[in-house]
């Protein structure tokens, strides 16, 4: 299994479009999750994350250049009891309504598909951290079309217990730039999480990111015991 570094896989790419990080901190007390955004178009880099409460959401930085908020518009972040979620569209709200209904994570990603913006069709990308009491675990999760075709969904989902200190799952939406965009093919990569804070590691990937293509990021450590979290957001937009 390949093991990269965050600088290394993300100056592996000029555009990873969306992508979701996912691990333990190195001392083994925090839950670590990132989520960006990258954007080509003009609608799609007229965006802002704005945290509200625990959740997190995307909004337009000028309203007055909005062409249209369909797949633009959504919370990346909502938080159900232990359990955090961070998706690249409205199913974030689709796993936190049903997952409250006792569904599971998979059984709520079954009532939905990647997204409908051909010709790339968007694979919808989703990962949900749970503490439990004797640590944590993970899930992540891909909707995409097979080879591009839209009567056709294939459905991911991997699932990690107790996972290694130190170490990070990175899944993204595309595999580089493209016409159509490619879809992210294959398991979720394996990343060295370093062992700073969180400020640290907020710069430090916000720097790797393309600097044209990136919008913005979201970080967040989770105390695995208490479930006191600290936040940190960054918008190329300001």
């Amino acid at each position: 299994m390949k093991i990269s570094t965050i600088k290394e896989e993300l100056n592996s790419l000029s555009y990873h479009g969306r992508g979701i990080i996912i691990g333990k901190s190195n001392d083994g007390t925090k839950a670590i999750t990132a989520y960006f955004i990258m954007g080509r178009s003009v609608n799609s880099r007229n965006r802002v994350f704005v945290a509200e409460g625990d959740a997190m959401r995307t909004k337009a930085f000028d309203e007055s250049k909005m062409v249209d908020p369909h797949l633009i518009i959504y919370y990346p972040v909502r938080v159900l009891g232990n359990k955090t979620i961070v998706t690249n569209g409205d199913q974030t709200d689709t796993i936190y309504s049903l997952m409250d209904k006792q569904m599971t994570f998979e059984q709520a990603l079954r009532t939905r598909e990647f997204e409908d913006d051909s010709p790339n069709f968007t694979p919808r990308i989703s990962g949900i951290i749970r503490r439990e009491s004797e640590g944590m675990n993970f899930a992540m999760s891909i909707l995409k079309s097979a080879e591009g075709d839209p009567s056709s969904c294939e459905r991911f989902t991997y699932a990690y217990s107790n996972p290694k200190n130190g170490y990070a799952k990175f899944i993204h939406t595309y595999m580089g730039d493209g016409n159509p965009l490619p879809s992210f093919e294959g398991e979720p990569k394996t990343l060295l999480l370093p062992d700073i804070d969180i400020d640290a590691l907020t710069a430090h990937i916000w720097e790797n990111l393309n600097s044209d293509n990136k919008v913005s990021l979201f970080v967040r450590y989770i105390d695995i015991a208490s479930g006191d979290a600290e936040t940190r957001i960054v918008n190329k937009n300001v």
